[in-house]
């Protein structure tokens, strides 16, 4: 038996510490949490002194294929299937590093992040626990089309079908065109709802959950009407700009569907955002804020890989421009990357908390967290399974 103690735990739910907790650790799950006890005698010790526990954070959307250059699909395009997979690897090991216990990848190419997900999951010091989506469905020359083809209308559920036979842990659906891919737009919906609604249909039958990658209103509308289970970036951009619709909002609250915020940045040293994307911040903050003023769950992800500001350990930066752009209290914010994204990836029941029963991935900080978010990145300790891997 392992026993870790801190100063202070945040669980993963409640908004008050738990003040010095000893943390018992067994087979790589949590047995016991005991506020202001002492280590059972036999057991190994690991004092982390004054710092934070809490549980490992979990990144949503992430795309460990992407190298988050300047160019990310180019530098894709040049690599070969093995360049890939040692991309991967390292990107999936600066993520743990960081605390990042679980990622889902939602695009990459060749299913390559499946064969990561196998090739990790005996090792829980090389990486995070992965979920994969495989390549994006999308329609032909749509959003992504360069990480897998096109799916013509007619035949989405055959796509679902593959995908499913493959062994993927998620579908991803783009139900609207993208910043990444010439020839689509953001706010331009793609697939119509009866496509949607088949794929949804079929992923349903499979077993799996089907999250959108949705900016425009009309995409995000038609992604809601299918059923799906999440909506990634949720951003309501138009042609010019951003802004919501209160009665699509009050829909996906009503529908229960949580929105995957792609929002945890790290700031590039003398590289400020294009144009573009200065003008759109004060814009989808307005967003966001009628998104969480709607009810509706709001997690926070990053998108890493895509651009020098997505590196794939950015997530630890979020829950503080959470606070920060939004006003949300810390306790909400650090909910937003841990026991939230947990549940919106169906993993409600074994992360995202540090309580009895779930798996012993944990992330100790200095500072306290609940009162100043920005903690979060300066990082003490990372156990993955009860392994300590930093």
């Amino acid at each position: 038996m392992l026993a870790i103690r801190a100063a202070r735990l945040f669980d993963g739910d409640g908004a008050d510490p738990v003040e010095r907790p000893v943390v018992l650790v067994e087979g790589g799950r949590i047995a016991a949490v005991l506020p202001g006890a002492e280590p059972p005698s036999g057991a190994e010790f690991v004092d982390l002194g004054d710092a934070t526990m809490l549980p490992g954070l979990v990144d949503s959307h992430l795309h460990l294929a992407f190298d988050a250059s300047a160019d990310p699909v180019g530098s894709l395009a040049a690599r070969d299937d093995d360049e890939v997979l040692a991309t991967m690897r390292s990107a999936a090991r600066l993520a743990l590093s960081a605390g990042i216990t679980t990622v889902r990848d939602l695009g990459d190419r060749g299913y390559l992040a499946l064969k990561l997900r196998d090739e990790l999951a005996g090792d829980p010091a090389a990486g995070p626990q992965i979920l994969a989506a495989g390549p994006p469905i999308t329609t032909v020359r749509g959003h992504c089309w360069f990480l897998g083809g096109g799916t013509p209308p007619g035949e989405i559920r055959a796509a679902v079908r593959e995908h499913a036979s493959r062994g993927v842990d998620v579908i991803k659906l783009m139900a609207t065109g993208g910043e990444m891919t010439e020839g689509t737009a953001s706010h331009v919906a793609q697939f119509d709802v009866a496509d949607l609604r088949a794929a949804v249909d079929e992923a349903h039958r499979h077993g799996l959950p089907v999250t959108a990658h949705a900016h425009g209103r009309d995409g995000i509308a038609n992604a809601v009407a299918a059923g799906v289970d999440m909506i990634e970036h949720g951003t309501f951009m138009t042609a010019d700009g951003a802004a919501t619709e209160p009665a699509l909002l009050e829909s996906i609250a009503a529908a229960g569907i949580p929105i995957g915020a792609t929002v945890a940045h790290t700031p590039v040293p003398g590289a400020p955002p294009p144009p573009r994307v200065a003008m759109m911040i004060p814009l989808l903050i307005a967003v966001f804020r009628n998104v969480r003023a709607a009810g509706i769950p709001l997690i926070c992800s990053t998108d890493a890989g895509i651009g020098p500001m997505s590196p794939h350990d950015s997530l630890p930066r979020g829950p503080a421009q959470l606070s920060g752009l939004l006003g949300i209290p810390p306790v909400e914010a650090l909910r937003a990357v841990t026991s939230l994204p947990a549940r919106a990836c169906g993993l409600g029941d074994t992360k995202g908390r540090v309580a009895p029963g779930y798996d012993a991935d944990l992330l100790a900080v200095a500072g306290d967290p609940l009162t100043d978010p920005a903690a979060l990145t300066t990082v003490s300790a990372v156990f993955r399974a009860g392994v300590r891997v930093r």
